[in-house]
């Protein structure tokens, strides 16, 4: 499934001058990366925003919000926002401000952690 590139370039001004962002290819779409873990994507005209498990219910009251489930499963932490709740350039900088923000409090990849602690997808 091809991804909408003029979401993704509107993506990439939300994301502005934020440092170590990367772009990946993944499983037909694409995804920003920042250290090296997933913090916003984009699935065909869908945007995938990782909120984190703590706010995931949060999320889901908003309108246009749905549980992500990429593989017939619901993953906690991350939802889909549908196109209507991106219209405005200020809701879609205000996802990827959120997610960032959660990506950015999490611990370096790889790093070991403590079941207790440990962030479940």
């Amino acid at each position: 499934m091809a991804f909408d590139e003029g979401l993704a370039q509107r993506v990439r001004e939300a994301i502005g001058a934020l440092p170590r962002v990367t772009e990946r290819r993944m499983f037909g779409g694409l995804a920003f990366m920042f250290e090296g873990k997933m913090f916003v994507g984009i699935s065909g005209s869908k945007l995938l925003a990782r909120v984190g498990a703590d706010r995931y219910q949060d999320a889901l009251t908003l309108p246009h919000v749905r549980v992500m489930d990429f593989t017939g499963k619901p993953m906690q932490g991350y939802v889909y926002v549908d196109p209507p709740g991106l219209v405005e350039d200020s809701a879609l900088a205000a996802w990827v401000s959120w997610c960032a923000s959660h990506v950015a409090r999490l611990p370096a990849k790889g790093a070991k952690l403590s079941r207790a602690t440990k962030e479940r997808p």
